[in-house]
């Protein structure tokens, strides 16, 4: 047990257990034997580690070792601190496949460009004693926006008309936000709905997470646009719909059907729904296995589904989620 931890937790926070203060980290390259208890020093400050951040997907929680959940002990204030992690694999896009990979430094690019921008996730990136991107990150008080359509307790027509012209307008906001990034040369990465946060005092959509990057010669936002397209089909359906929760097979379905990046995950909402209008369908249809052209830019994307938003009818642009 190191004292000087123990020290410093027992000056700012008396009342946290001194059983469980664990050691000073002044290197947080082994961030896997970083826990709770512990203490990490960056930045002029000092950050008492409380439980590794964990996302949920697919109905498993998937523990992320290293980004930690911390308290600043200088100010009590809560903040997330991630580690440096290196990862890379491949994702297969249709006949494409682009290589994913983990970038700090990419991560520190676009906090410095984005400060003060409420659209993204604010923080500051320090270095350790051995030279990692220690990124100091605040909390956004929401919840992702996976949950925030989950919650709406409505069948999906009534969803559709009354729920998703306010969440679609939303959408477009952050729409705007990602085409900032491209138009300043940075990408997103990982570009998911669970990505965008819903703050609960203001209502305001806000990005997290951008430490992926990727190679994708044929267009080096493409990844990016191809989130955007499974985010508004997850807006637009109210959830996602695939071969087998609608009970259909491969010999019901053709490529256009299906999306390029999940061929089970139905892109042709109309096959359900058949009230969603025919210009929505047809940007969605741009993500499929059978689209012959895709997004080249957010900013088409952007255009064409602020033309959709504008041909839905008044009464029901009314209406707000």
């Amino acid at each position: 047990m190191s004292q000087s931890a123990r020290d410093l937790i027992l000056a700012h926070l008396p009342g946290f257990p001194a059983i469980h203060a664990g050691r000073l980290y002044t290197d947080t390259s082994e961030f896997m034997a970083i826990d709770y208890g512990d203490v990490i020093a960056v930045g002029g400050r000092n950050y008492l580690v409380h439980k590794n951040e964990s996302e949920r997907r697919f109905g498993l929680e998937d523990p992320k070792y290293w980004v930690k959940k911390c308290q600043c002990l200088e100010t009590g204030e809560r903040n997330i601190l991630k580690l440096v992690f290196h990862e890379q694999f491949p994702m297969a896009i249709g006949n494409f496949t682009v290589r994913c990979y983990r970038s700090p430094q990419k991560e520190a690019r676009i906090l410095r460009l984005v400060k003060g921008d409420m659209r993204f996730m604010q923080g500051e990136t320090y270095p350790d004693e051995r030279g990692n991107p220690v990124r100091v990150l605040e909390v956004v008080v929401g919840r992702s926006l996976d949950n925030e359509v989950e919650a709406v307790d409505l069948p999906h027509e009534a969803y559709f008309h009354e729920v998703f012209p306010g969440m679609l307008e939303k959408f477009l906001g952050t729409c705007e936000a990602l085409s900032f990034l491209h138009e300043n040369f940075e990408q997103h990465g990982d570009v998911r709905r669970d990505h965008i946060f819903v703050e609960y005092a203001t209502g305001d959509w806000r990005w997290i997470d951008f430490d992926y990057s990727f190679e994708f010669h044929e267009n080096p936002f493409g990844l990016d646009l191809f989130g955007l397209g499974n985010i508004l089909l997850f807006l637009a359906g109210q959830g996602v719909h695939t071969m087998q929760s609608c009970g259909l097979t491969g010999s019901d379905l053709t490529a256009t059907d299906c999306s390029a990046l999940f061929p089970n995950r139905l892109v042709n909402l109309r096959r359900l729904f058949p009230y969603v209008p025919k210009k929505l369908n047809d940007i969605l249809a741009r993500f499929s296995g059978g689209a012959e052209v895709f997004y080249d830019s957010a900013a088409e994307f952007i255009a064409d589904l602020a033309d959709c938003r504008d041909r839905l009818p008044a009464q029901h642009k009314e209406h707000q989620p």
